[in-house]
């Protein structure tokens, strides 16, 4: 599946709230090692760098064109960018502190390697991710159906994941527990307001969509993407604000989990 960087940070406001609210319960004061797994075109990454200066930061991704987004735009001395798939990595001894920004609900077996990445760091090693909790919303919901409609099927079968995507909250509460962490775990709904004439189908356009992009052609996608857009506009219909300004709200749930080793 091929990433488009300039449209996955087209809403880098909203898309980065929850990282900077998950990280911000890392308390590390001195690592070695921070992993960024998952880390996009680097921005957040950067982020890290500059936090800890004196840690070794990398980040990995499976997308290439991402880690060369990511190396274009690299400015910290201690950072570095490398590919990486998540299903075939382990840390390193000395990772001390690992963040997986919303990228595991990308993997289907995600929480197996979740337990097995765990058991893998050593005492004292933090541990971050958010992924989020909207698979059940409209906006999942609706392109799984139309997907799986008689005139999408035959191309789209199988291509997009149910709604059983991630986990609860308890579920990965309890894979910390096991794991020997002391767990902070959380979900929070965010109030978005998006704006433009259809502005759901351009938030998925860098996320969501991008499997079923990957396989119609480009005549096909624009039938697929102007059906769909029908469908979201009257799940989430569109409203002026006092200025006259048209405005989409558009509530995202995230889950959150962080904690350190005991």
């Amino acid at each position: 599946m091929k990433w488009d960087p300039s449209k996955y940070v087209q809403f880098a406001d909203h898309r980065d709230r929850p990282f900077y609210e998950l990280t911000a319960r890392i308390t590390a004061a001195a690592p070695r090692l921070v992993v960024d797994l998952g880390c996009g075109p680097g921005p957040l990454a950067h982020s890290l760098a500059e936090r800890w200066p004196d840690a070794r930061v990398i980040g990995l991704d499976s997308s290439q064109e991402m880690i060369e987004q990511a190396r274009s735009t690299q400015q910290s001395p201690n950072l570095s960018f490398q590919s990486a798939d998540a299903t075939q990595w382990m840390p390193e001894a000395d990772t001390d502190v690992l963040v997986s920004n919303a990228m595991l609900q990308w993997i289907p077996e995600h929480r197996e390697l979740l337990a097995t990445w765990l058991e893998a760091l050593t005492p004292g090693a933090w541990f971050a991710a958010q992924v989020p909790g909207n698979f059940g919303s409209p906006s999942h919901a609706l392109m799984r159906q139309l997907a799986a409609s008689a005139r999408w099927a035959p191309q789209l079968a199988g291509v997009l994941r149910h709604d059983d995507a991630v986990g609860e909250p308890a579920d990965y509460l309890k894979i910390m527990v096991d794991a020997g962490f002391e767990p902070d775990v959380w979900e929070t709904t965010y109030g978005q307001v998006l704006t433009g004439e259809h502005p759901v189908l351009e938030w998925v356009r860098g996320t969501a969509l991008r499997p079923i992009l990957s396989k119609l052609s480009a005549a096909d996608a624009l039938e697929f993407e102007e059906e769909y857009s029908g469908l979201v506009a009257q799940a989430y219909p569109a409203f002026a604000d006092a200025r006259g300004e048209r405005q989409t709200l558009f509530p995202f749930r995230r889950i959150f989990m962080v904690g350190r080793k005991r």
